[in-house]
């Protein structure tokens, strides 16, 4: 215990932290730093312990435990050292009425989350209960002793809020042992929450898991910069200034891609092959391409997003976005879908037999779900988001995403046979990259935004791609939310336009023949 305890040594808070901050990803034996701070309950020195650590496959943490010799104050947090995640996280984990089991199941709060039972009318704010790494049960029975705390003064104040709260602590005590059934919802816009999935790789039935886009309230109590472009708060704008003799220099402006677009219509005005224009065309510079102002993201700063719309073969159309800020350097590009949403979804499915289709180009947009029966693997619509990579690239990132999300698997208080499946998994998902066995890849996506491009030039001869139509399910619809969509509106008003001007075409009197 003295040779523990030698490593300890009382700090100063910018010590502490300009260690914490120097620390490297392979650091796996940081000290454990201690600092002087004051016990909110006596008012005197007490002693708060900080260790930088990691968990595996999943994020880089810092513990804090304070405790005070003099009144034995005790308390514990659990902060995230790593990066906020680029959407926000919601876990919506189904709880049945005596299954223990499920109650200890391994939980991380971080200090931006919250946490929801519906059938309770619940909820704990995220200044409730910061960073915490506990069981559900643990979360339960902190939230009750919390409440718990003051109701010998409410008893004296108001007796009937007290009555209340009695009863509302029974049934949540009862939650906590797992007598009642209930679901509880962990959402996070930082990302960094987490609740145990026990049959990771594969899915859960009990736990379902979403990804989304943060809402600008919620990137302001994060710490991100507002939107400027909000009425009322100033605007940084980067004054750039052109002179007559930069404009009499640089020539004429020749719109992006207008030279490649020149020698093809060439090419094609000297042939009068259809096959020769298609493929001459097939991968061509937009004709043009939009440029709009905008503000950057991470310095505010105005800056300039350029958009074109260009053709996709065997696809659709997409929209092509990319920002760059001169200021800071930052940059970002998208991909999104255009044109109507189609009546159907599609399943895509191909047979990876070669090293020729592990570099096939894929879109995979973030309504699209992936599935490989060969491992089992099944992954919802909205995880990993949108992509535009390859078929390697697609496994490796799910990998990635997997041993990020699962990261108690190789935690020390799991059983061995846990453990051995997930290495089973792993080296069975490393066998399909090095094409040991043909393996099927399926894109399933209700909006028919994802594709896999084809082998040959003609997609009918690629006989290891297959395309599936089908009709949406009502559930599909209502969580895309196309149940609701309304366009009668629009429908009458085009109807209106159409036979307006169809009225006045024949209004037009004929010019009698000379």
């Amino acid at each position: 215990m003295e040779a523990g305890r030698s490593k300890e040594k009382i700090m100063d808070v910018r010590s502490v932290a300009e260690a914490v901050a120097s620390a490297g990803d392979d650091d796996l034996d940081a000290p454990l730093y201690e600092l002087e701070s004051l016990c909110m309950r006596c008012g005197q020195n007490g002693v708060t312990r900080l260790l930088l650590t990691s968990i595996p496959h999943f994020r880089k943490i810092l513990l804090s435990a304070f405790e005070c010799p003099h009144c034995d104050e005790r308390n514990n947090e659990v902060q995230f050292a790593g990066e906020i995640q680029p959407r926000g996280c919601c876990y919506c984990l189904n709880v049945t009425a005596g299954n223990q089991k499920i109650l200890d199941r391994q939980v991380v709060k971080s200090e931006s989350a919250t946490i929801k039972i519906p059938e309770l009318d619940f909820e704990i704010p995220p200044e409730a209960q910061r960073g915490s790494l506990s069981t559900l049960e643990g979360i339960l029975m902190r939230a009750a002793d919390g409440l718990q705390a003051l109701q010998d003064e409410r008893r004296k104040v108001n007796p009937e809020t007290a009555e209340a709260i009695d009863q509302f602590l029974s049934k949540l005590r009862a939650c906590a042992r797992g007598d009642s059934s209930f679901t509880i919802i962990l959402d996070d816009p930082a990302g960094n929450s987490f609740i145990e999935n026990p049959c990771a790789p594969s899915p859960d039935p009990a736990l379902n898991i979403k990804f989304y886009d943060r809402t600008p309230e919620q990137q302001a109590s994060l710490g991100y910069l507002p939107n400027p472009t909000q009425p009322g708060e100033p605007v940084a704008t980067a004054s750039v200034e052109r002179t007559e003799n930069d404009d009499a220099n640089s020539g004429k402006v020749e719109p992006h891609g207008s030279i490649g677009a020149v020698a093809g219509h060439r090419a094609i005005a000297q042939s009068n092959s259809a096959e020769i224009s298609e493929a001459l065309f097939r991968y061509t510079s937009p004709e043009e391409v939009m440029t709009f102002p905008s503000t950057c993201g991470a310095c505010a700063v105005r800056s300039e997003t350029r958009m074109f719309v260009t053709n996709i073969p065997y696809f659709q159309e997409v929209i092509v976005m990319a920002s760059t800020c001169d200021s800071c350097g930052y940059r970002s590009s998208e991909l999104k879908p255009g044109g109507a949403i189609p009546e159907k979804g599609k399943r895509i499915t191909l047979c990876v037999k070669n090293v020729k289709d592990l570099s096939r180009d894929v879109i995979k947009s973030d309504t699209a779900g992936v599935t490989i029966p060969e491992l089992d693997l099944e992954l919802t619509s909205g995880t990993l988001g949108g992509l535009v990579t390859t078929v390697e690239g697609l496994v490796t990132k799910i990998s990635e995403s997997l041993e990020r999300v699962h990261g108690f698997t190789f935690g020390d208080s799991f059983e061995e046979s846990r453990k051995n499946k997930w290495l089973d998994f792993r080296s069975r998902l490393i066998k399909l990259l090095n094409l040991e066995k043909p393996w099927t890849l399926i894109l399933d996506d209700a909006l028919a935004n994802s594709f896999i491009a084809p082998a040959t030039d003609d997609i009918k001869e690629d006989q290891q791609l297959t395309f599936e139509e089908y009709e949406r399910s009502f559930e599909q619809n209502e969580e895309l939310g196309l149940n609701d969509l309304d366009t009668s509106s629009a429908d009458a008003a085009y109807n209106d336009s159409t036979s307006t001007a169809a009225v006045e075409e024949k209004k037009v009197p004929c010019l009698p023949a000379v």
